[in-house]
């Protein structure tokens, strides 16, 4: 499903207009977004968790000369599902 398909979806569902469902999802996914860009945990109980982790830094390879390199440390958006959105994916 893309956003398009999303924004019907929930047009459909909400009885609102499609214009109206664009807008509501385009502000929740920025306000997700910066939150979670300025290391905030969003939380929405029963769907799951956005947030920032820090990865470290680690060893890896050069895929085309297969030399030993140094990965750097960085942070990356994460998220967790909650265990009623598991619980509906895998029953």
């Amino acid at each position: 499903m893309n956003k398009g398909e999303l924004v019907d979806a929930v047009a459909a569902k909400a009885n609102i207009t499609k214009k109206q469902a664009d807008e509501v999802i385009t502000a929740f996914l920025s306000v997700v977004t910066e939150a979670v860009a300025n290391g905030e945990k969003v939380t929405l109980i029963g769907f799951g968790s956005f947030e920032r982790r820090e990865r470290a830094e680690r060893e890896g390879r050069n895929p085309k000369t297969n030399e030993p390199m140094t990965i750097p440390a960085t942070k990356v958006p994460a998220f967790s599902a909650g265990k009623q959105f598991k619980e509906k994916v895998a029953p």
